[in-house]
């Protein structure tokens, strides 16, 4: 016995490290938990800053799977001829989507019963590419409503469990619960209280990842903004962001990724409640309370002063959309809005007790703006000031913020501080269905106010591939006819000017 030496019993297999990586270098598709004795505190949970859960080829794939209807540049020439029918490209598509989606449905119905972690975090990622990008129209629309209370809800309930469930199943399941809202339309009061209270827990447990906290306080949000019509519902979501947002919760440092997300989903809730509510001085004679975004006025100067680019960013964006509602107060459907009117009536800064603040945090603002120096990349002070600079022309300025937004199927114009949160936030919630969501989807038509009959038409007259190819291309013949014209215009600028140094006059 005295020869044999002692062996360490080996760990589990999930739970070695691979050969060569530390932790830092652990994949986004990896997470580490590690249960400390007492309760829940001891999880730690690690994900990459910026996991998604949808892949590279996602963000295109509407125009490769559906620009021309799944035939790639190998096809036929008998599949060309049918694909260069608008109505039969139409048809084509609709049907690979529709089969699709049915097909992910059909696989997140066994999710809750797959005991790997890894496989319920690809059919969750295959669902939610599906219901972005697949469920258009009222057909995909009626397909998922019948699978939600048996496929959908069931799944996701599955991923956010904090003991089984890897933090990239946990977020996959809340960026899950998202998608389907901007699906399912308003008046789900169902699909609300089914999945409020478990996103909830997530986001309010400390020891999940910030990641996951943010994925389920986004997905909350969104809910509340598409489905649900209760404005105490709406107002709890708010009170919750509010409490996120701060430096601390529930005794323990807020991530800056978290507390950015967090005012993110303030001000997408903040759309839909009244200007007085954001920024009154007062939300009622019997209260003498004031506005939500005017009592958080010192939290988002804080904000500003911070090193986080993000939180700067979503600080800057709540205080434009605050000082956009204040001035809104001022001005009546029949007055003029330019930038003297806005300034000078009631719903100025001037003579309030956040006079002294809002000076301040304009000041730092135009800061920002122009901000120079070696602690920041190139790109981040490139995009910095950029942002800054939207920020700065209504904050600062009290111009209304103008943004175009094109898509396949017309041009979407935005003028408030209002629609561009909204459209950031379904943006980031859709990613690569943001496309074909914003030209199919009947509540976002109604949140934008986009005509639905000049879509159609855009998308019946729409080109294929193969049409594309010969009108668009910088080696079609219409593109060589350009370039011929433009070559034949410089020589003749070059002969005007050279007419001069001829000696008999005449053309060279």
């Amino acid at each position: 016995c005295g020869n044999k030496q002692s062996t360490m019993p080996k760990k589990p297999k999930s739970q070695r490290r691979k050969k060569g990586k530390s932790l830092g270098d652990i994949g986004e598709n990896e997470g580490i938990e590690i249960f400390g004795g007492g309760g829940g505190g001891g999880e730690v949970d690690i994900l990459s800053e910026d996991h998604t859960v949808a892949d590279e080829s996602s963000f295109n794939s509407f125009y490769e799977e559906f620009g021309d209807n799944g035939n790639s540049d190998n096809d036929t020439g008998a599949e060309e001829e049918d694909v260069s029918d608008p109505q039969s490209r139409a048809e084509i598509a609709a049907s690979n989507r529709h089969t699709r989606l049915l097909e992910a449905l059909s696989l997140a119905s066994t999710i809750p019963t797959e005991k790997r972690t890894v496989k319920r975090e690809q059919y969750l990622r295959r669902l939610f590419k599906a219901i972005s990008q697949f469920a258009a129209g009222q057909s995909g629309q009626e397909a998922v409503l019948s699978r939600v209370d048996d496929a959908i809800v069931p799944a996701c309930k599955t991923g956010l469990r904090g003991g089984s469930a890897s933090p990239a199943e946990q977020y996959a399941a809340c960026r899950v619960l998202e998608v389907t809202s901007v699906i399912l339309g308003g008046d789900h009061d169902d699909y609300v209280e089914a999945v409020d209270r478990p996103l909830r827990i997530v986001v309010k447990s400390t020891g999940r990842a910030p990641q996951v906290r943010g994925a389920a306080l986004r997905a909350l949000s969104m809910i509340h903004f598409i489905c649900d019509a209760n404005e105490a519902g709406t107002n709890s979501v708010l009170d919750l962001c509010e409490e996120v947002c701060a430096p601390q919760y529930r005794g323990e440092d807020v991530c800056p990724t978290l507390r950015a997300i967090a005012l993110d989903c303030w001000a997408l809730l903040s759309t839909t409640v009244d200007d007085a509510y954001i920024a009154g001085d007062e939300l009622g004679s019997e209260t003498g309370e004031n506005g939500r975004g005017v009592v958080i006025l010192p939290l988002l100067s804080q904000c500003l002063n911070e090193s986080n680019v993000e939180l700067r960013c979503a600080a800057g964006e709540c205080v434009a959309l605050i000082h956009e509602s204040r001035l809104n107060l001022g001005i009546d459907d029949d007055e003029g809005e330019n930038a003297s009117e806005r300034r000078f009536r009631r719903g100025s800064w001037d003579g309030s007790e956040w006079e002294v603040l809002m000076d301040e945090v304009k000041q730092r603002v135009a800061e920002l703006s122009v901000e120079s120096g070696r602690h920041m990349s190139k790109k981040a002070k490139k995009e910095q000031r950029a942002t800054f600079r939207d920020f700065m022309a209504t904050i600062v300025d009290d111009e209304p913020p103008v943004e175009v937004v094109n898509f396949r199927g017309g041009t979407l114009n935005l003028k408030s501080w209002r629609e561009i949160v909204q459209i950031n936030f379904v943006r980031h919630c859709l990613q690569g269905g943001f496309q074909i969501q914003l030209m199919t989807n009947e509540t976002l038509h109604m949140v934008f106010n986009i005509d639905a009959a000049i879509i159609n038409d855009a998308e019946g007259a729409s080109l294929s591939q193969l049409e594309k190819r010969l009108i668009m291309s910088k080696t079609s013949d219409v593109a060589k006819a350009a370039d011929r014209d433009l070559t034949r215009r410089r020589r003749n600028r070059t002969n005007a000017k050279n007419y001069f140094i001829t000696a008999d006059g005449e053309d060279i």
